[in-house]
This record gives C-alpha cells, structure tokens and sequence, in this order.
C-alpha cells in the first residue's frame, strides 16, 4: 500500500512542478485561468490611479446609516430565521418582491417562477450548467459579458457571437447565424442577451428589434436568456419593456439588486419558465444548499421599508452626470480616428482605437500613466476587440473621470506616434477571454 501511495505521489509531482495536479483536473477546467492583466488591475487599484476599468456601483450614494439600522433591527427582531438555513428557492416574501420590482419593466409574474440566487452570476451559471452539454452553441452578442463568457467556457459550450450595432443585437445577422449552425448540424441551447445599457457596449436594443429577436428565437426554438442588470438605471424617460414581459415560456429573466441596491448583498435571481424553474432550484441546492436567509431579509427590509424607487431615482442621476462627464471628455479630448458608443444609461461606454493599435499591449503603459480601462479582446471568445476598450463611468467622480480621460488621450498619442513612425504601436498581447475579476466585471 504504501509502494502505492508513494506512486501516486510521484505521478502527481510529474506533471508539474507548479502544480502537482495538472494532470488530475477535469477537462473543463482547462480553460480556467487566470488572465495576466490581473496583475495590472491590482496596480490599478491604487488611489493615485484613475480606473476607468470596474464596474462598480457608487453604494456610498445609499443612506448608509439608514441601512445600518436596518440590518440591526433585522438581527434584534428575526434573527432566529435570518440567520438559519432557508429555502433553495428563496424567501417567498422577497421573491413577491422581486415581481412587483419586475413589473415596472412590463412583467407579470408569479412568485412560484422566481429563483433567487447568489447575484445574476449564480443564475448564469446554474442556466448554463441545466442547459450546456460540451459542445453545446450559445450565442452572445459580440462583445458580450466577460462574466458569461468565462462561465460558457467553464462547461465547455461553443460561444458563437452575433453582430451589433449602435442599436443593439442586430436581428439579420441573428437570423443567418441561427440558419448556418443548424445547417452545419450544431445544437444552439441559448441566446444569451443584455439589452439594456449593454455590458460592455453600453448599447441598447430597439423596440423593433426586440420583437424581431423574439419571433426569430420562436421559430428556431432558441431559448433567450435575457439578463438584465442595469434596465432600471436608463437616464432618460421610463424602463424599457423586457423582452420576458412578451414571451413567458420563451425567455429566462435574470435580475440583480447589485446595481440598484448593493452588490454586496449578492442577491440576484431568475426568472424561468415553470419546468426550467424546478431544475434551477435542484441544480441550487446542489451547489450551496440555500442561499443566504440573512441577505434576502435584509434586501426584503430594504425593499419593504425604503423609499427604493427614489434611490433608483437618484442613482440615475449621479450615474447620469459622470457619464456626461465622460463623453464630454471623450469629445474634447481624444485623438482623430478614436469612436465610441453614447450609452443612455447603465456603467460603460466602449471605445474603438484607430487602426494599428491594440488595447491590451497599450495597457501597461497607461496604467504606468495613471489611467486604468479594460481591454476590448475580454469579452470575445473568438479573439475580436482587440482594437476597442470598455470605459467605465459609475464609481469615479466627475473631475476623476476628467483626468483619466486626459492621461488616456495622452497614451493612445503617443500611440500614434509609435504607429506613425514604425508602422505599428505596441506589440499585441494574445487573443482570448480573460476574466479581470468581479470589481471589474
């Protein structure tokens, strides 16, 4: 036994000598990596340096003292359920909750459909885990969520991206894409979409075209995953209607109370059709029992006590003022040949850089500025972005948004300069889906 041991400690130790394992992992997780600009990021993190890079809400604009209070009464009052095990599904009273928030974007639902979850990533995830055999086509916007495209590549699925434009997802390319990977014999198990203030894009679908999404999906039998982060945080006139209002048995919901509330509650939740709803809970409860009885009272509170539709209210202005302040920048200050989207709400706006630059070999060197992005080619599967970088507008002020764009505009200048004069900027860094981290998600 022990000539048997020791054996397998020797294979182990040949396969590498940083880590012993290698060799042991399941196939998926080869692709689970990390990406080398974390080491840049957590450079980025000083306060010296402006980022642009994470896609972190503004929580200290929340009445803070009031949610102190509010968690203290939690404990002194219900702490014997808030702090006990709690149902797989959910705390039915949040999950009421949860629809009456959903109906201000047009959708009816029950309370028995929803799943509340530890943030909308967790939903991703067990939609993903339900659904994706190795293999398995999902389809994504091009650019698309690094956090999504990091879990489709986790359980092995084939991410197929699908073009848009200032208007959104465009429903011609949809369509054509759907015919040729059926064609080819490819099982497509999703469209996954964000519609509203699009991460990273920060583009919105049309009306029209929501409803030419939809009818294309129906007739292909495409699932849509409609995830929904930012819906409520539109700087101009009432929510959008979610593409889940118009098609119940067609489209899982996914919400989120990290952009309208706090991401450190962590809860999010999905909305599923009866039979999908049943899988989600028991792939849940495998995966952590129930979710947190302590958060979900605590935002239910929130919600039951709080004046939340006025602190969206507020949310969507301050947001509002740091994205004018962005583009106003962006106008004055970037170079000829740069572009970018005009997002009507939400975190982020994506840039496109002239032609002969690349946004990951460029980053060092801002960050060496004092000026902090994310590169363009993490939220692709297929290599694309190289060119485009996400700009993000919620948690600097004003005047801090200001600087960053002017010691960027400062090094895509001399950029230039390098292209100019040897034909090229910096060297590329290689293509593929990196995963920054969640405060940059």
């Amino acid at each position: 036994m022990a000539q048997e041991i020791d054996h397998g400690r020797t294979n182990a130790t040949h396969g590498s000598r940083i880590d012993a394992y290698v060799d042991r992992y399941a196939a998926r997780a080869a692709g689970m990596v990390a990406s080398e600009i974390r080491a840049l990021f957590a450079v980025a993190s000083r306060p010296e340096v402006v980022s642009l890079a994470g896609g972190m809400p503004y929580v200290n604009a929340l009445p803070l003292d009031l949610v102190s209070e509010l968690v203290a009464d939690l404990v002194a009052s219900r702490g014997s359920v808030a702090l006990q095990y709690g149902s797989g599904q959910g705390d039915p009273a949040l999950r009421e909750q949860i629809c009456e928030v959903m109906r201000m974007e047009g959708i009816e639902a029950n309370a028995d459909d929803v799943v509340v979850t530890v943030g909308s990533q967790q939903a991703l995830d067990l939609i993903t885990r339900i659904f994706i055999d190795p293999g398995d086509v999902v389809l994504a916007e091009g650019p698309s969520y690094v956090g999504a495209l990091g879990t489709f590549s986790a359980y092995q699925a084939k991410v197929v991206h699908i073009a848009m434009d200032d208007q959104g997802l465009i429903p011609e390319s949809l369509a054509q894409t759907i015919y040729a990977l059926h064609a080819a014999g490819n099982r497509i198990k999703f469209l996954y979409t964000i519609p509203n203030f699009q991460n990273p894009a920060g583009v919105t679908l049309n009306e029209v075209r929501r409803r030419q999404v939809l009818e294309i999906c129906r007739r292909a039998g495409v699932l849509v995953v409609e995830d929904n982060p930012y819906g409520l945080l539109g700087f101009d006139g009432e929510p959008m209607r979610a593409l889940r209002a118009d098609d119940p048995e067609g489209v899982v919901y996914l919400g989120s109370f990290s952009k309208t509330l706090a991401p450190g509650f962590r809860v999010g939740w999905a909305l599923a059709p009866h039979a999908v709803r049943d899988k989600l809970v028991l792939a849940m409860e495998s995966a952590v029992l129930s979710h947190s009885s302590f958060t979900q009272l605590a935002v239910g509170q929130y919600l039951a006590t709080q004046p939340w539709r006025e602190q969206i209210k507020s949310f969507r202005e301050l947001y509002r003022e740091r994205r004018d302040a962005l583009l106003g920048a962006l106008d004055v200050l970037m170079p000829p040949g740069c572009t970018w989207t005009r997002p009507a709400g939400g975190f982020f706006v994506w840039m496109t850089l002239p032609e002969g630059l690349n946004s990951k070999a460029i980053l060092p060197r801002a960050v060496a500025e004092r000026v902090a992005f994310v590169p363009g080619t993490g939220f692709y599967s297929d290599g694309g972005g190289a060119r485009n970088m996400r700009l993000s507008f919620c948690y600097p002020e004003p005047d801090r948004i200001k600087e960053g764009v002017r010691r960027l505009a400062g090094v895509i200048e001399q950029e230039l300069r390098l292209r100019d004069t040897f034909g090229t900027g910096s060297t590329p860094g290689h293509a593929g889906v990196d995963t920054p981290g969640p405060d940059l998600a």
